[in-house]
């Protein structure tokens, strides 16, 4: 199923009021990979939080995989973005005390048992982002390329049918960009899920399947 966004975000009230997003409409299908290129300020990472039900819109809809976000009570939202939207953050958000396998296995943890397919998944994934041989360390052992590279594994060990990426190069050089772009890209097209990339990266932007330029809140 698609992602899709129908979005005016408004932030405060009155004349503290700033609309983030004005009027935004996109939909992303799936096994597609969307860029959104723009300066900073622009509304992108609003975009993406909008877009995987961290942030609601003021008005409009947000649908994951057929599913209105604006409908589900706190508890089914909570599960609509542990189940099916997977986010790899700007800054990594790894937990201090685990191992990088462990990050990934974290998963497995809150939603229900931890199976054979997961343990094979994450070493499939370590391996593929070029941590196998970090898998025990710690993240304050790791560089910050590392921790951003631990962070998209660990997004993508569920299969997510949605998959939002923030900035996923900005700690790495232009060989390890390169990778990892086209790791998303071999991913987004295998799982068949919906893949939303805010990037300053316009080396990556050939992976992608779309680009859009988001200014002052609106698309172009």
């Amino acid at each position: 199923m698609p992602t899709h966004v129908s979005s005016p975000l408004v932030l405060g009230r009155g004349q503290t009021a700033v609309t983030v997003l004005d009027d935004v409409e996109l939909t992303v299908a799936p096994g597609e990979a969307v860029a959104i290129v723009g300066p900073s300020g622009s509304g992108k990472s609003s975009l993406l939080a909008v877009s995987g039900g961290l942030r609601l819109p003021t008005r409009g809809s947000v649908a994951i995989g057929g599913r209105d976000t604006a409908e589900l009570s706190g508890a089914g939202l909570t599960r609509l973005r542990r189940e099916r939207v997977g986010y790899v953050f700007q800054q990594a958000n790894l937990f201090a005390a685990l191992t990088v396998r462990e990050q990934l296995l974290l998963r497995g943890h809150i939603g229900s048992r931890i199976t054979a397919d997961d343990r094979a998944r994450a070493d499939e994934l370590l391996a593929a982002v070029g941590l196998e041989h970090r898998a025990g360390h710690r993240p304050h052992e790791l560089s910050g390329g590392e921790r951003q590279r631990a962070g998209l594994a660990r997004a993508l060990l569920a299969r997510p049918e949605v998959l939002l990426v923030d900035e996923p190069t900005s700690a790495l050089d232009r060989a390890g960009s390169a990778r990892i772009a086209e790791l998303i890209a071999d991913q987004t097209r295998r799982t068949g899920c919906a893949t939303l990339i805010v990037t300053h990266d316009h080396d990556i932007l050939g992976y992608a399947d779309r680009v859009h330029e988001l200014r002052d809140g609106r698309l172009a």
